[in-house]
């Protein structure tokens, strides 16, 4: 395999017959690809029975948790018999939460949230903190170090200074073909990104599935 990007598709739905329909429509050989599934889907009906069911692929449980240390253990080791391969957690959940997570997380990767791509340095500053967008990310990376994560969640914008300090998986969700950032203030076109992993989810799902992966695919080998 030349390319080596790979890629989470967002399972962004509460439908199991459109997360069917997302998971045929991008098999492909040209691109190694996991399956992202966040709090709607989680939290449906059948949503976590789906998951359960699926074989031979790489789940990517996006919970986002941040809570106690106790209970954030305790939410990993309820998800154990779903087979995730990687399960988010909010870096701001704490030093202490964090190495808690990680002591029961067995083979899931933890993967660590720096500040979300909806949030900018007006947003930071509006819910009470006071450092820059890229200052403050710089200084989750190093927490994300300390406490041995196993990845990490940043926008497209922060991955060269992420680089400097954490040398583990970089995820990237804001990939964008054009300058609709839709809910995502920070976003960047494929070719420019510079991560190990980008998610996509409307730009991969909302149209021709098929024909938008082969169009990613192009910017991407």
């Amino acid at each position: 395999m030349k390319n080596k990007k790979k890629l989470f598709v967002a399972i962004d739905t509460n439908s199991i017959s459109k997360a069917k329909k997302i998971i045929k429509e991008t098999k492909t050989n040209k691109i190694k690809i996991g399956y992202k599934f966040g709090l709607e889907f989680i939290l449906s009906k059948n949503g976590r029975n789906f998951i359960s069911k699926l074989k031979k692929k790489i789940i990517f449980i996006d919970i986002k948790a941040k809570d106690i240390p106790n209970t954030m253990k305790l939410a990993v080791k309820a998800l154990k018999d779903l087979k995730i391969n990687y399960l988010t957690v909010h870096i701001s959940s704490g030093i202490e939460a964090l190495r808690a997570v990680k002591k029961v997380s067995g083979k899931i990767k933890i993967v660590g949230v720096t500040t979300l791509t909806s949030l900018d340095n007006k947003n930071l500053k509006e819910i009470g903190y006071n450092k820059s967008v890229k200052n403050l990310i710089i200084h989750q990376s190093k927490l994300a170090k300390k406490t041995n994560l196993d990845a990490i969640v940043c926008s497209p914008n922060e991955v060269k200074h992420v680089r400097k300090i954490f040398k583990k998986e970089i995820i990237t969700p804001g990939v964008r073909f054009d300058k609709n950032k839709q809910d995502q203030k920070r976003t960047m076109h494929p070719l420019k990104i510079k991560s190990d992993w980008l998610v996509c989810g409307r730009i991969l799902t909302k149209g021709k599935i098929k024909n938008n992966l082969i169009k990613l695919i192009q910017y991407l080998n």
